[in-house]
């Protein structure tokens, strides 16, 4: 792609029609087919790799996390996994003779699909001020100029570099990753999960003393119903469309809680399936469904909790052998039952329907589900976290599963459904802010060193201190940090004014684009590669949103040029900017990621027992998780119910003018990776630039279908912000709420716009208004 074969994909290129299709199906072999062509793929090689993708001696997809089941499918790969595979295999080169003839300013100028599909990255390379663009170095000068800055940094305060890192690193570079940063001197470890889970993080711990879900795949099997709230399964992790069809066909009931209509929890046409192929047949998922206002959750779950109290109340209670609460349960494992009696009891209908947009008939509907069921799963995603009140929303739905004792017991259980493919493995073992998010007594003890004990810096602290001027160096493993963060013009103009920044990368993305007074640009092999290092082929390991840990595989060869992998990486860099130490030989972990996995198993003995051995288990090996045998490590030893502080998320009061914005992916994209501009289940198709509205909102306003419109927040903190050239589609969503896409309609978020509790970015209700 040259500079000249700049597409427009502008909204006047949006086209708008109905899709009737189920999620799955030939849609989806459609969107796999016109993969080949796209990125020059050699037929056979693909089909080969995904053969090997999420199996036992192969490779984890570098897309979701959702689990390698220890019986997979012939196929067991997505469409969005597909594309992920593709994304990284591409026959397009981004080469260095093209770097050092476009500007870093003209490249701006390109759409995130376009920077990306231009191709893997294949040499190391600086920006040059003086031309404007990136120029190649070698991986020597790189780590020489990187580590004499980084201890220049470190001599005057050490809390003045950044570690970022993506989902994406495997467990092995994650630890490494972690060592050097605290060896470094700081604890300024923000990772992605401070965009999306953070929150689940937070308020599981509060809640029931575990930071991360409690099921396991085979739950599944033994669910009589399952809650859904704010995840869009079918593009975000379409994998898990045949337990739940599976379960839908054994009777299993879902109730879905969502502002939108997406097609994946509607209906299903399992592509493996020849019956369905044949015949154009699909599976009802969503026994019910239900289109909550955005940010309206708390009142749903109250409203749900308050029917099960009253309905217990008039039947007797425990006394009077009510089956519509668990008391026993109550009793024996938890505190602040009595609180949140007391509380729903004097909750009014009229409130909860008011801030749920839902009628009371509807919330009592899959109350009653819930109480029919002995075991219950509750899968969530974004939909709750991304809030102002995002910690609360997860409280009260932990809340509603302790009423009837749903945690401890087959096919009942909390399930966040995580999204890149090893962010939580990568807390696991030790990448996190805050010092709890590490064993810094066993650290000190194993490495002999004085980890700092000091909070470091979150995704929205960092981004707090590069604009204040007190960040000199942000180095980035992996992603696309100013992409993904809010307030996007803001921080694009403070961002040049950083000493150094590093990042490390398999593609060209946005980030690259504003380099510090240093940039470096270092491309890194994937995971579907082959890593050779001095003791032969490595294998690295990631961990599934469920908890379970895998070994990953790659076998393809790694594009022509010159790459090295991340642990390779980032063991150079640990050498450039620490004083040896005898305790960690870096080149030794290196040379056999093995080793890295023993000092692991040494740091976190309880959860990676027998590491090397078990890791290639099918199915990956369960990391443990307390409440599963309903043992909760909190202070008081019980799980805690938490009351809200009230029955709106969002942390606005709504105007009549004053719209709640949802950022949205699409079927076409993952994360700031965008793949192509058809949101196919939405019947989106040409640009991503439009904006979905409520018919009626439309008139009201005094709009009109197709109007080219901008978006301004509604945010009294002395900044304008503002997106424009968006095309109103009218669209199937609660009154109130609109629709746009992320990463394209971040800037409209402001920093300080975030949950509460987790400082987690609140995404799924901005307070906007629309201006023609």
């Amino acid at each position: 792609m040259s500079m000249h074969d700049h597409d427009d994909h502008g909204p006047d290129q949006a086209q708008i029609t109905d899709y009737e299709g189920a999620a799955g199906g030939w849609g989806s072999m459609k969107g796999m087919a016109a993969i080949l062509p796209k990125e020059k793929l050699d037929p056979i090689d693909f089909a080969t790799q995904l053969g090997r993708q999420n199996k036992a001696g192969g490779f984890a997809c570098v897309s979701c996390a959702w689990p390698k089941p220890a019986h997979p499918h012939p196929a067991e790969f997505c469409e969005n996994g597909a594309k992920a595979t593709a994304w990284e295999a591409t026959g397009h080169r981004t080469s260095p003779e093209w770097l050092e003839t476009h500007s870093v300013t003209a490249l701006r100028d390109l759409s995130d699909y376009e920077l990306e599909q231009h191709g893997r990255l294949t040499h190391p390379v600086r920006y040059d001020p003086v031309s404007d663009t990136y120029r190649t170095t070698s991986w020597a000068t790189a780590f020489a100029e990187i580590g004499a800055e980084l201890r220049r940094i470190k001599a005057v305060d050490p809390r003045r570099a950044v570690f970022y890192s993506s989902g994406r690193a495997s467990l092995e570079t994650s630890y490494m990753y972690q060592l050097m940063a605290r060896m470094y001197g700081c604890n300024n470890l923000p990772d992605s999960s401070n965009m999306c889970h953070e929150t689940t993080g937070v308020a599981l711990k509060k809640t029931l003393g575990e930071s991360v879900g409690t099921t396991r795949l085979d739950d599944f099997e033994h669910a009589d119903a399952i809650l859904f709230f704010g995840q869009n399964v079918g593009s975000n992790a379409p994998r898990m469309l045949h337990p739940l069809r599976a379960a839908v066909k054994r009777g299993c009931k879902i109730v879905t809680f969502n502002p939108l209509k997406e097609r994946g929890l509607e209906r299903f046409t399992d592509p493996q399936n020849p019956i369905e192929m044949a015949t154009g047949g699909s599976t009802p998922i969503s026994t019910q469904y239900h289109q909550v206002k955005t940010g309206g959750d708390i009142a749903v779950l109250m409203g749900m909790c308050k029917w099960l109290i009253e309905a217990d109340d008039a039947a007797g209670g425990q006394a009077g052998g009510s089956t519509f609460i668990d008391h026993a349960f109550l009793a024996e494992h938890t505190e602040g039952y009595e609180a949140l009696a007391d509380r729903a009891r004097a909750t009014t209908w009229d409130a909860i329907e008011v801030a749920s947009g839902l009628p009371r008939v509807d919330i009592i509907a899959a109350a009653r589900v819930y109480a029919a069921a002995d075991a219950v799963m509750a899968v969530y995603g974004m939909g709750l976290t991304q809030h102002v009140h995002g910690t609360e929303n997860v409280d009260m739905l932990v809340n509603l599963l302790l009423l009837r004792g749903n945690f401890g017991k087959p096919g009942a259980g909390i399930c966040p459904v995580r999204g890149h493919s090893n962010v939580q493995g990568q807390r696991t073992v030790g990448i996190g802010h805050k010092p709890e998010h590490a064993p810094l007594d066993i650290l000190a003890d194993q490495y002999d060193f004085s980890p700092p004990r000091e909070e470091g810096l979150d995704t929205t602290k960092a981004c707090e201190a590069i604009i204040a001027g007190e960040v000199d160096a942000f180095i980035q493993l992996g992603g696309n940090f100013v992409r993904a963060i809010p307030d996007t013009y803001r921080m694009e103009a403070a961002w040049p004014a950083l000493a150094l920044t590093v990042h490390v990368a398999t593609k060209l993305n946005r980030s690259h684009l504003l380099p510090g007074k240093i940039g470096y640009v270092l491309p890194c092999i994937g995971r579907t590669e082959r890593d050779d290092q001095a003791t032969g082929p490595q294998t690295v390991s990631i961990e599934d949103s469920m908890s379970c840990i895998h070994a990953s595989i790659g076998t393809r060869k790694p594009p022509q040029g010159d790459l090295m992998s991340e642990p390779a990486i980032v063991g150079a860099l640990a050498r450039q900017i620490l004083d040896p130490n005898p305790k960690v030989d870096w080149d030794a972990w290196v040379g056999d990621y093995g080793l890295v996995r023993d000092a692991i198993e040494a740091t976190f003995p309880d959860k990676f027992r027998d590491y090397n051995a078990r890791m290639h288990v099918p199915g990956g090996f369960d990391k443990g998780n307390a409440v599963r045998s309903r043992k909760w490590l909190t202070t008081s030893g019980k799980a805690q119910i938490a009351l809200p502080t009230g029955l709106d998320a969002t942390g606005f009061a709504d105007t009549p003018e004053t719209l709640r914005l949802m950022t949205l992916r699409s079927n076409d994209q993952f994360n700031t990776t965008v793949y192509g501009y058809d949101d196919r289940f939405r019947g989106i198709s040409g640009s991503r630039l439009v904006v979905l509205m409520n018919p009626e909102d439309i008139e009201r306003l005094g709009l009109a279908a197709d109007q080219l419109v901008g978006l301004e927040t509604v945010y009294h903190d002395g900044h304008d912000r503002a997106v424009r050239g968006l095309r109103i589609v009218p669209y199937e969503v609660p009154m109130g709420c609109i629709g746009a896409y992320y990463p394209e309609c971040n800037p409209l978020i402001p920093l300080a716009h975030h949950d509460i509790e987790s400082q987690t970015l609140a995404a799924k209700s901005v307070p906007v208004r629309v201006v023609a």
